[in-house]
């Protein structure tokens, strides 16, 4: 017993002002591998539930959190062996405020990157509207999302923007979605044959679902058109600018062989004249 206490505390000197003792080294691997240990532990609570892809995105994190525990570790024991870290730490101090400030937003990707993960809000394939523009989701990474715009152009989103902003998932109750028009008739036209033709429109559409059937709403009497909304569902919301200008390019044929008028907005200008010149 006492020849193994005498081996624990011998002292190993690297040099002339830090040295570890046998012990104060096996402390820090037993430290090493209970914090690998912890982590994995860990990361297998938590991702538990999500698919296997996305559990594969943890692991970069983990990593991160590991070598950031060694390094406390690390100072730790460079402390408990008599070295004076508070110079080191005050010497360092502007840098180290000038590097937290520059990953500050990169923190910021990561842990909106893990909300979106492990919450499920957003998922590979959904279509999304945010700050204005709309793709289809193609990959979902912790500190970035790649979507894929219709015109196939690639929009890589930082993923704190979903939570400083609005957020639309097109698709977050099913690939249907209900997309609408809108068209003004002139006064005077049969608004009963406009809401038949509308509708006659919708179901020969064919990215147009039948159920539920198109719907025609008299929304506002305009100050140049009796206007109205032509409600339709389709199944491809991705493709939804192109359904809809079909449908319009229809409505236009189908108005003009019934003689329903589009109008133009008119106004009528009045010319005083000046008697005095």
């Amino acid at each position: 017993m006492e020849k193994l206490k005498e081996i624990l505390n011998y002292h190993i000197e690297f040099t002339d002002s830090f040295g570890l003792s046998v012990k104060g080294i096996l402390l820090v691997l037993i430290a090493l591998f209970a914090t690998t240990f912890i982590l994995k532990f860990s990361r297998k609570i938590i991702t538990r539930k999500l698919p296997e892809e996305d559990k594969n995105k943890f692991i970069p994190l983990f990593n991160y959190v590991r070598w950031f525990v060694f390094v406390v570790i690390f100072l730790i024991v460079l402390n408990s062996s008599g070295v004076n870290l508070t110079a080191i730490l005050a010497a360092s101090t502007a840098l180290l405020i000038g590097i937290g400030l520059a990953l500050q937003t990169f923190f910021q990707d990561i842990i909106s990157g893990i909300f979106i993960l492990i919450d499920q809000t957003v998922h590979v394939g959904d279509i999304i509207e945010l700050d204005g523009k709309v793709g289809r989701v193609d990959e979902i990474n912790l500190r970035t999302t790649r979507a894929v715009t219709i015109d196939n152009k690639v929009i890589v989103i930082p993923n704190h923007l979903y939570l400083t902003n609005s957020l639309y998932n097109w698709t977050e109750n099913g690939n249907k979605t209900r997309e609408s028009i809108s068209v003004g008739v002139a006064y005077g036209s049969d608004t009963q044959l406009v809401k038949e033709l509308l509708v006659e429109v919708a179901k020969a559409h064919p990215k147009a679902l039948k159920m539920p059937e198109p719907l025609v709403l008299f929304t506002d009497f305009g100050d140049s058109a009796l206007m109205f909304k032509l409600i339709f569902t389709i199944n491809n919301s991705f493709e939804a600018e192109i359904s809809k200008s079909e449908i319009r390019f229809a409505v236009d044929k189908i108005f003009r062989e019934n003689n329903i008028k589009i109008p133009f907005p008119q106004r009528d200008v009045h010319v005083i004249e000046n008697k005095n010149n």
